[in-house]
């Protein structure tokens, strides 16, 4: 039996999320069809995380195990699984690792990008939210440095998840001007479900003006979600980013 990373991309505006779910097309279903078909085996897939309905994914990444070894075929391989795969699914990589690799586990961080248009978007309109005017970005940062101090995250985790704590450890996080309108990009070594996008839909409270660092201090320290804004859209979250400690491979 041979462990093997995938690294791949999806565009997750026709999934119900990353995770197979018994109502609703996901990512991870599709994607172990497509490969137990073309091994002919029975496949199961292990992602590095869970995203949400709607939300995208320019680096992801999977392991499965197999009986099959793909060493001499790999990228003979990869090409066939691309064609089975729909279109708004890519795999760019597939390379055996330890057994004692895990995709979600052995996961150091993770980064998310969340994408901001003040111009209403045409092509990109699956790919970003919409706002009109403009936002008071030193302000957002401020309360971005809040994040970086905050260790639990109860405030903006969706209600009645199983996890064992909302502790995260964010190691970055701020608030950009982009080409487009604004970019926010976070990294932190977990997340909790919801978490990115309803820390986005609070901090654009903050930057129209609804509340100030000082009501956002508050939310965080209520460890209440419904004291924290509405969730912002998941069509413009993308998870960007995964690092795996002493093995660089990974990410490359």
């Amino acid at each position: 039996m041979t462990r093997y990373f995938i690294h791949m991309a999806y565009d997750g505006t026709d999934y119900h999320g990353w995770q197979v779910q018994p109502n609703g097309k996901t990512v991870q279903q599709v994607l172990e069809h497509a490969l137990s078909t073309l091994l002919k085996q029975k496949i199961s897939v292990t992602g590095a995380g869970r995203t949400d309905t709607g939300v995208h994914a320019s680096f992801f990444a999977a392991h499965f195990d197999s009986l099959t070894t793909l060493n001499l075929q790999i990228e003979n391989f990869i090409f066939k699984l691309n064609r089975i795969l729909p279109p708004d699914i890519v795999v760019y990589r597939v390379q055996p690792v330890p057994d004692e690799m895990h995709a979600r586990f052995s996961a150091t961080y993770r980064t998310y990008h969340y994408h901001i248009s003040t111009i209403k978007p045409l092509y990109n309109r699956n790919y970003s939210h919409y706002i009109y005017g403009t936002l008071d970005v030193e302000e957002i940062n401020l309360c971005c440095n809040i994040i970086l101090e905050t260790s639990d995250f109860t405030s903006f985790s969706k209600l009645h998840t199983d996890v064992r704590t909302n502790n995260c450890r964010v190691l970055q996080a701020d608030w950009k001007i982009s080409k487009e309108g604004y970019l926010f990009e976070i990294k932190a070594d977990r997340f909790l479900r919801n978490m990115v996008r309803s820390l986005v839909g609070t901090l654009l409270d903050v930057g129209q003006g609804k509340i100030d660092r000082k009501d956002f201090k508050s939310i965080v320290d209520a460890k209440d979600r419904g004291k924290a804004g509405q969730s912002a859209p998941a069509k413009g979250l993308f998870l960007v980013d995964i690092g795996y400690e002493g093995f660089p491979d990974a990410m490359d």
